[in-house]
């Protein structure tokens, strides 16, 4: 359950700093467990480790345990400190890096943990003890196990273990421990939808009373008050120092204000905005005070004074709706709008396709007494007389488009040269005179000169 934030990882903040030249390492370095299990213990050989690695240890009842590095170095020496470990109290040794064959020993050792818990919960009921095997941990070198239970009262468990001693062929060590602890190292879900703060990242267990849930104006529902081990939950405490001061502004002892309307008893208190509910006889509605009225009316009923009504009630200020300067279409889009335009797109341009390659331009409506249009790159003929050829010009771009005429298709070819206008306008002015000199209007054909 709990690989993404786990109690037992310390962060080392000083693992990248250069240390002088002549520092000399802390010698005793923390290792953790399974569960919530930490100790320390003294590298004499000044073995090089680093934090994740997995060392093998002494352990205090003979044989050895395997365990992971947790903190080296002068960390070490804080956590000490921290919780009030002198370093003469550190006897236990590290043996040396975990080779292969401890790593092999020490997996097979924990893949026998669940097999061997649930043989022994049934030798427990068999025996009719009234207690509960809730974890069991196996020492590296599988010749140790510790059971972890839970019980309300004190066990005679001296025929389980001899059972169990006989049944595993270990030596038995029984540690009876608390539902919180339980809980702690087994893990879970609580309520709010996160992982167990005990199994994640709390470490000390402070009593929890229904107090905490009092001041706090929760309801005192013994189901919906209580954690996964049975017992209050932990959060009830997290913003308890704040109900605490914001409840020093609040009087106290005014459960009844009297007035000449009649005696109106409170109904609701909200600690952080400091206003109280009251309630007239005969009244549908509940009247918000803020604390400072409430003082007042307090002080006049210890004179002996009713004041005519409770005041002026507060004013709810209804929400304002935020005016956004933009507007939120997510969700009411297609997903593929975008594809059915390109699609469009796309199918506009086969149709426009010639089969040679070239575009076709959209119809126009055409007036019914307008003129088809003479192509600009061949000589424009008249009736009379057909206009002389041009010289060749060198193109400098040729742009390929379509124009309808009527019912024909002609390709036009627009020249971008100003050399091509000054011959057209030339060769117009020709034509004009040989019009001006010849009576009959006769058309003459041009020479090919």
């Amino acid at each position: 359950m709990t690989n993404g934030c786990s109690k037992l990882d310390v962060y080392d903040w000083l693992a990248h700093m250069d240390m002088p030249a002549n520092y000399k390492p802390f010698q005793v370095v923390e290792i953790k467990f399974k569960g919530s299990r930490k100790d320390f213990y003294l590298n004499v050989d000044n073995i090089y480790i680093e934090s994740g690695e997995l060392v093998v240890v002494e352990t205090p009842t003979g044989g050895y345990d395997v365990g992971h590095v947790s903190l080296t170095g002068e960390l070490v020496r804080m956590q000490m400190t921290k919780r009030h470990v002198k370093e003469a109290d550190v006897t236990k040794k590290i043996y040396r890096r975990a080779t292969p064959a401890d790593v092999d020993k020490w997996k097979l050792a924990k893949d026998l943990e669940w097999e061997t818990m649930h043989r022994a919960r049934k030798l427990a009921l068999d025996l009719n003890l009234s207690m509960k095997i809730s974890d069991v941990d196996y020492q590296g070198d599988k010749t140790k196990a510790t059971f972890y239970y839970t019980a309300e009262g004190r066990v005679d468990f001296r025929e389980l273990i001899k059972k169990m001693a006989e049944a595993f062929r270990i030596r038995i060590e029984m540690r009876q421990i608390g539902m919180r602890q339980e809980a702690s190292r087994l893990g879970g879900i609580g309520s709010c939808g996160r992982e167990l703060c005990c199994s994640t990242w709390l470490t000390d267990f402070k009593t929890v009373s229904t107090s905490a849930a009092r001041y706090q104006n929760l309801s005192l529902n013994t189901l919906k008050l209580a954690g996964q081990c049975g017992k209050l939950k932990c959060c009830l405490n997290y913003e308890l120092d704040g109900y605490m001061d914001a409840l020093k502004h609040i009087p106290d002892n005014v459960n009844i204000l009297r007035t000449e309307k009649g005696d109106a008893r409170l109904q609701k208190t909200d600690i952080f905005k400091r206003v109280m509910w009251f309630s007239l006889p005969g009244a549908e509605n509940w009247i918000p005070l803020p604390i400072n009225r409430v003082k007042e009316i307090q002080k006049l009923n210890k004179e002996g004074v009713l004041p005519e009504d409770l005041g002026e009630a507060i004013q709810e200020q209804a929400p304002v709706a935020k005016v956004l300067d933009y507007e939120n279409v997510v969700g009411q889009d297609s997903l593929t709008r975008l594809d059915e335009r390109s699609n469009n797109r796309n199918n506009k341009k086969k149709k426009n396709k010639k089969p040679d390659g070239r575009e076709v331009v959209d119809k126009k409506p055409q007036p019914q007494n307008a003129k088809p249009q003479q192509p600009q790159n061949k000589p424009q003929q008249n009736k009379q007389q057909q206009q002389p050829k041009q010289p060749p010009v060198q193109q400098v771009t040729i742009i390929q488009e379509t124009v309808q005429v009527t019912t024909t298709e002609v390709v036009v070819k627009t020249e971008g040269s100003q050399n091509a206008k000054r011959n057209r306008n030339r060769n117009r002015n020709r034509h004009q005179q040989n019009r001006g000199n010849n009576p009959n209007n006769n058309p003459q054909q041009p020479s090919d000169n």
